[in-house]
């Protein structure tokens, strides 16, 4: 006879883990490749944070990727700090800005010209490339007040978030990584009908040997504009061998719940054995405030102070969560 238990009832056993399951990262580690790595699925936070703008499809897709590179960058960070993602293209895109503070707060915005982005759509070119056209992609950590920003700058001419992220890789950090990202919507029954939800997910991989004589292997491509590919050893494969176990992903694999983060790990790398660790958490959450809108509108003048005033009071919308706080003008009369 089989025996059950409820839930509550139900004490782990050596070698059991709880899922990961949306909006945590997982970190993870391929000791046999000296691969470590991350990969998230985002869902509700997702979700929530594109549907609180009702952004256009291909801008809501873009913002979306930003989010996946942001978090899977942003959750490596060992202090105190944020991590930003910014474009400025000329495009009908012309910026993203996603930030990640630690330990887990998102937030993400998309700027773009509904004209132009109108006139892409109806010409069915909305193609990333397309969308942001020419610029730059900057990737800041900032440790706060007192110490020095330290900022990575990639050109956006015809490429992706994707390439970007790699080249970033290969010429600031000069560390072999790979990374994959998706982003679809889930279309899921319901009592009032079908309901359309954002997802997105996304793997990122890198090869960090700590062996001496896998440091001095010829693998690892140089920076400042050194576009090499990484080069095959007749001694050790290993990161060639990680490129096309992540080039059998399916892009719904990453997006899929029923899949996870686990069971992907698993997966790609079952053969050698894959060490994953405690997920953090990823929260819809803006660092603006009441206090901090004040302060700033206490550092203008006078003249400055009348024209901000609109029927009477001072409105301001934070363009990332779109709280809109009122103030009236009187606060800063005699500031």
């Amino acid at each position: 006879m089989l025996e059950t238990q409820t839930l509550a009832e139900h004490k782990p056993q050596l070698g059991e883990f709880g899922f990961a399951g949306d909006d945590h990262v997982v970190p993870y580690e391929v000791a046999p490749l000296d691969v470590r790595g991350r990969t998230v699925q985002l869902g509700p936070m997702l979700d929530a944070i594109l549907s609180r703008h009702n952004y256009p499809e291909p801008v809501a897709r873009l913002l979306a990727e930003a989010c996946v590179l942001t978090v899977l960058l942003g959750t490596s960070l060992k202090f105190e700090g944020k991590f930003i993602l910014q474009t400025r293209t000329d495009g009908p895109v012309d910026m993203l800005v996603a930030d990640f503070t630690t330990p887990q707060a998102l937030r993400a915005y998309a700027r773009f010209d509904a004209d132009r982005l109108q006139a892409l759509t109806d010409a069915g070119e909305t193609s990333q490339q397309a969308l942001l056209g020419n610029g730059v992609l900057a990737l800041t950590i900032d440790q706060g007040a007192h110490t020095q920003r330290y900022q990575g700058i990639v050109q956006l001419d015809g490429t992706s978030l994707e390439d970007a992220a790699r080249t970033y890789f290969r010429q600031s950090e000069q560390i072999p990584t790979d990374i994959k990202m998706s982003v679809a919507k889930l279309v899921t029954p319901g009592p009032g009908g079908a309901r359309e939800q954002w997802r997105a997910g996304g793997i990122l991989a890198q090869f960090l040997p700590q062996a001496p004589e896998r440091m001095r292997i010829p693998d690892i491509s140089g920076g400042d504009g050194d576009d090499r590919e990484l080069t095959d050893h007749p001694a050790d494969n290993s990161w060639q061998e990680l490129l096309a176990l992540l080039g059998t992903i399916e892009p719904t694999e990453l997006i899929d719940p029923t899949v996870g983060a686990e069971r992907l790990l698993y997966r790609l790398f079952h053969e050698h054995g894959v060490r994953v660790f405690r997920s953090v958490p990823v929260d819809d959450q803006c660092s603006c405030s009441r206090e901090k809108i004040h302060g700033i509108l206490q550092g203008f003048s006078a003249e400055e102070i009348k024209d901000s005033t609109e029927e009477g009071g001072i409105h301001v919308a934070c363009e990332f969560c779109s709280t809109q706080y009122d103030f009236d003008p009187a606060e800063f009369a005699a500031e």
